[in-house]
């Protein structure tokens, strides 16, 4: 059966990159036949330089000639194999692209799925609330903060060289009073003095003793 229909091909498949390599193997193979045909050119155009005209130099001139055509011929065909590799090479960093945008996209697939079931669990109505309460306690400590810090009305333009005189004088009556007997100052005197609109002083209660005295 196998020799009717032949059998499976069971060999792996080539890849990107074997073929790549496969065509750098040639064109370093055309490169070294590119080199020898160079080296052989050079050689009988040195000869031919050297030689008179006749025979011998025009048959070393059809030589120099077919080697030049052979050179041609493998230049082209480099050139073919070159603009082979940079396609292949061209094709696999777009492959390898694709492979980085898929992965990528997987991730973010992954990622959103993650994401809403974390959001989801967050009531944002409770988290608003919640930050209307904070606002509503920062205003609250700043109203106590501003009562606790509120200056009482002390009065503050007070003449401090009319201080100094008012005490002075105070100082010298005393000193006055003290020198008279330890009579009561006069700025006190005014304090326990009997008040003007009393017409008449308070009379004095006398205590009735008992009859017959003690014993």
């Amino acid at each position: 059966m196998n020799r009717l229909f032949g059998s499976k091909n069971t060999a792996p498949k080539p890849t990107l990159d074997s073929a790549i390599s496969n065509v750098d193997n040639r064109i370093a193979s055309i490169d070294v036949k590119l080199a020898a045909l160079t080296s052989e050119l050079t050689t009988y155009q040195t000869k031919i330089s050297k030689m008179r005209d006749g025979p011998g130099k025009t048959a070393l001139r059809q030589k120099a000639l077919k080697v030049l055509q052979r050179r041609k011929q493998y230049e082209s065909q480099r050139d073919q194999l070159s603009q082979q590799s940079w396609n292949m090479e061209q094709a696999g960093m777009m492959q390898d692209n694709l492979k980085n945008v898929m992965t990528t996209v997987d991730a973010m697939k992954t990622t959103t799925k993650t994401l809403k079931k974390q959001y989801g669990q967050i009531d944002i109505d409770k988290i608003e609330r919640m930050q209307d309460e904070m606002a509503d306690l920062m205003d609250v400590g700043n109203e106590i903060q501003e009562s606790i810090s509120r200056a009482y009305d002390v009065p503050e333009d007070v003449d401090e060289a009319e201080l100094d005189a008012e005490l002075e004088a105070l100082g010298e009556e005393t000193y006055m009073e003290s020198e008279l007997g330890g009579a009561m100052p006069s700025f006190l005197q005014d304090e326990v003095a009997t008040p003007s609109f009393i017409d008449e002083p308070p009379e004095q209660v006398k205590v009735k003793e008992p009859a017959g005295g003690l014993g």
